[in-house]
């Protein structure tokens, strides 16, 4: 009896130092993306409250489990979606972002923001701000990116919305104002993207009608430009062949030049041949008359002139002076007519 009464005590006793050892070395551990914070509740050997120790990832730690608290939180980037498809993004519900652009049109925006914890800072976050992530993006992520969002996006007009690179510019400067305000507590904000946006329905219409029109415009605009190119395109051939005619034209006259350049040059020749030719007979006149001014020439005349009477038969008529015949007013013809009819009687 006495043995079994010993037995159940040292059973007991041995309970009893397994929860001891138990609650003094409880495992506290963190996953590969998380790191871990101890808090200290009571402690006769340290002050109580949030160690400024971060215990690094995959790892296991012992420590009394009643007079401490132990907190996780994972580094891993984190994407928060705010988008107007209910089952998509953070939440299970219309989550865009809805606000007015800086010319008056209401627009929402589906935005997804990508964020991660400095584990350095995992202390401070847990003192300050949040116990865990999804506290933390409550808290603290969600309604400071919404905000900043919003207002940097709104300062855009309209048309800007459009642009793709003007939405980028001012993704940019969300993200850097959003590390500026979140950075002090430990988030740092690593892209900002905007997604699709839509405007009111009949705000949305008139947009799209306004895209029909303007791609209608740039059709006609094409196909003015392409009705300009062909006449231009006509012109140059209409121009080439001007070019051909002129040259053409202007060929047939520098020919007909030439063959002008050449009679007249032959021409010109031809009356100083003449002129030369006359000029030589004119002087072959002149000497021949000088010749027959002299004594010699009226020899050689009166000579010629007996050459050319020889053998021809010469008749004598009385002077009018004499009361002859007057040969101004005789018909010679005649007369010959009648000395010849009397020569042939006798």
């Amino acid at each position: 009896m006495i043995n079994e009464k010993f037995a159940a005590k040292g059973g007991l006793t041995i309970v009893i130092m397994i929860v001891l050892v138990t609650a003094l070395f409880f495992p506290h551990s963190t996953r590969s993306t998380e790191v871990g914070v101890r808090v200290i509740k009571w402690s006769p050997f340290a002050k109580s409250g949030v160690i400024k120790q971060t215990y690094p990832p995959g790892a296991t730690y012992f420590f009394p489990a009643v007079i401490n608290d132990w907190y996780t939180f994972d580094t891993k980037l984190q994407n928060m979606e705010m988008t107007s498809v209910v089952t998509a993004g953070a939440r299970h519900s219309k989550d865009d972002l809805l606000f007015k652009t800086i010319d008056g049109n209401d627009i929402s925006l589906d935005v997804i923001i990508a964020y991660r914890i400095d584990p350095a800072m995992a202390p401070d976050i847990l003192e300050k701000v949040a116990k865990n992530n999804r506290e933390l993006e409550e808290k603290l992520v969600r309604p400071v990116t919404r905000n900043v969002t919003r207002d940097l996006f709104g300062e855009l007009k309209t048309e800007g919305f459009y642009v793709s690179n003007k939405r980028m510019e001012k993704a940019e400067l969300v993200k850097e104002t959003l590390n500026r305000v979140l950075n002090p507590y430990g988030v740092i904000v690593e892209s900002v993207l905007p997604k699709d946006y839509r405007f009111k329905d009949a705000y949305q219409r008139a947009i799209e009608d306004k895209k029909v029109a303007d791609q209608m415009a740039e059709r006609f605009k094409s196909e003015a430009k392409a009705t300009v190119e062909e006449y231009l395109q006509k012109l140059q051939q209409a121009q080439g062949e001007v070019n051909k005619m002129v040259a053409d034209v202007d060929g047939e006259f520098a020919k007909a030049k030439i063959s002008v350049d050449a009679y007249y040059e032959q021409q010109d020749r031809i009356s100083k041949a003449i002129k030369a030719e006359g000029e030589a007979e004119a002087k072959g006149i002149e000497k021949m008359v000088e010749a027959l001014n002299s004594a010699g020439g009226k020899t050689m005349v009166k000579l010629k002139m007996a050459e050319a009477l020889a053998g021809k038969r010469i008749y004598l008529l009385p002077s009018a002076d004499a009361n002859g015949i007057d040969l101004r007013t005789t018909d010679v013809n005649s007369l010959l007519n009648l000395q010849g009819i009397r020569k042939l009687s006798e």
